[in-house]
Formats: structure tokens, sequence, C-alpha cells
């Protein structure tokens, strides 16, 4: 390799490797290029969770994110609303964020009307959105019915076959929670696990995790989601490739082509320094 070709490597102009890392993120997602990470212990306690229930289980979805975390958690909702579909469970979506009822609406409509063409109201139902935090999650523990009289389109529940059987949280068999922050996995852990002693599985944001892996530990958690690789690595278990794992091969190609501009720069800068001080 001449010493002119290295020089001019040396000096490429930077837009030249903006270039690359641009259509090594995008290609992957306009293929829908995925990679299979591999499974984790947590990630497969979370499928677990969800698989060991016996058909015709009542499960409880609590989506507590906004747009803000769509990118990150809309394929964490997606995966499981399609786990809870697979299984036959019947289910109870809420969220308990202001500005996310419209965006979970639109994910369960996607899944559950739309791809599984499941009933409403006998097979899944959403109840929307209740201020309070911390005093609805209690609240629901004593009764459901009056922390949501009414669901999403605000349907008295008595008129929902679904929610007939249901009180509280003793009604459900497992607590699923995807969450952004607060009020989330921190608050149902600590106002409803130890208190109603119902199981509860996460799905959360890579920055909160580190906080919710105590709760792992401890067994106050079945199973958690790690952001965008946790729903990668759920996709795969459930033989469904989705958002998550095609994100995941863009973000693995994006990377490679960062290291490898790394690596070949400092070659060639070591290359052209022997040569220079020979």
């Amino acid at each position: 390799m001449s010493h002119l070709f290295l020089s001019k490597l040396e000096k490429l102009d930077r837009r030249w490797i903006y270039l690359f890392i641009a259509l090594s993120v995008a290609l992957p997602l306009f293929l829908k290029f995925g990679i299979a990470p591999a499974v984790t212990p947590p990630v497969r306690a979370f499928y677990n969770a969800i698989e060991e229930l016996p058909a015709g289980s009542l499960v409880l979805l609590s989506a507590d994110y906004d747009p803000g975390g769509k990118a990150e958690l809309n394929p964490m909702m997606q995966a499981t609303l399609r786990h809870l579909c697979e299984r036959r469970l019947r289910f109870v979506v809420i969220t308990l964020w202001s500005t996310g009822p419209a965006l979970v609406e639109q994910q369960v409509n996607l899944i559950c009307r739309d791809e599984y063409g499941l009933k409403y109201g006998e097979d899944y139902c959403y109840l929307g959105q209740k201020e309070g935090r911390e005093a609805v999650i209690v609240e629901m523990g004593r009764s459901l019915r009056s922390a949501f009289p009414l669901d999403y389109y605000h349907t008295p529940i008595e008129r929902i076959p679904l929610m007939r059987t249901v009180e509280n949280y003793a009604s459900f068999a497992l607590l699923v929670n995807i969450s952004a922050g607060y009020p989330g996995t921190k608050e149902y852990v600590q106002y409803v696990q130890a208190r109603f002693g119902i199981p509860i599985v996460s799905g959360a944001s890579a920055v909160s995790v580190p906080e919710y892996s105590a709760y792992l530990q401890s067994g106050q958690l079945r199973g958690l989601l790690t952001g965008i690789s946790g729903a990668a690595e759920y996709e795969s278990l459930l033989k469904k490739p989705g958002l998550a794992l095609i994100t995941m091969g863009g973000q693995t190609t994006g990377h490679l082509i960062i290291i490898f501009f790394i690596v070949v720069g400092n070659v060639i800068f070591f290359i052209n320094r022997r040569s220079r001080s020979a």
C-alpha cells in the first residue's frame, strides 16, 4: 500500500464516514435485516411467566409510557400483546400516564383487533388512563371497578363481559408492566407486589433497568425486559420478528462500521508515523 494512498486515507473527509454510518444504520431497517441476539435469563423468565399461565387466564397489562418512549417500548408492547394473543389469554389494558392513552390504544388495536381478530370486551378490553398515580395503584387493590368505572370508550365496565368477574388484583394471574419511568414498575413493586402478592413481570426502558434489577434478584419481579435489546430477545423467543429485531440489525451494523473505521484509522496512523520517522 503506497505512502500516498495511506496519506489520502488519513485525510479522508469525515463526511464519507458519516455517510457509511448512516447507510449501515438505515439499510437494515429498509431491508428488514434482523439479527437474533442470545436470550438472557431475565428475558426467558419474562417469557416463561406468560407461557406457563393456563389458557384463559386473566392478565393485567399496565402500559406506562408515552410518545417519548415509543421507539424503545412500542416493540416490547407489541411483542407482549402478540404473546398474550397467541396463548389465548384474556387481558385488561390500562395506562397511568396522561400522555399515553392514544398511543396505547393504537398498539392494542393494531395487534389484538387487526392482527389477531380478537373480540373487544370478551377477549380483551382497554380501560384507558386514570390520574392519581400511586393512589390509583392502591385503589385497584381494593376495587378496580372503582378506579376505572368506564373503559376508554366511555362504556360502563358492568356492560363489558370480560370485566364482570374482575374485582381487584386477586382476579388476575399476572401483572405485566411496560414502563418508561414514574409511575411504573417501581411503584407496582412497592404498592402491589408486597401487599397483594400478585406476580409481576416488567419491560422497561434501558435507563431504568439498573434500579429494577434489584427487584428481579429479590424475586419481586418474575422477569425483566431491558430496552430494545430485551424486546429483540423476546421476539426471538416468540419466533415472531418485529420492530425490535429489525432495529437491532441497524444498531449492530452501525456499531460494526464504527469499530471498522476506528481500527483502520489507527492502523493508518501508526503506519504513516513509522514511515515519517524512517
